[in-house]
């Protein structure tokens, strides 16, 4: 469920849990509990901190890159 959330509303999600925690509400309009709600926006910010550092490593690996050359 969060990887499609991810997918489908990639600017709204973000590192923060609290602002997933009411976006991630507000997709799923109460049709599951409170308690895997609140898993699945916390999901979305190990989700969302694991793209930044992948993007952040492929910076690195770039600007070492044209150091180089």
């Amino acid at each position: 469920m969060a990887k499609e959330i991810k997918e489908n509303y990639p600017d709204k999600v973000s590192t923060i849990f609290e602002e997933n925690k009411k976006f991630v509400r507000q997709v799923l309009e109460g049709r599951y509990s409170k308690k895997l709600a609140n898993k699945i926006a916390g999901y979305l910010v190990n989700l969302k901190k694991l793209e930044l550092e992948k993007e952040k490593a492929a910076e690195a690996t770039a600007e070492t890159s044209s150091l180089e050359s």
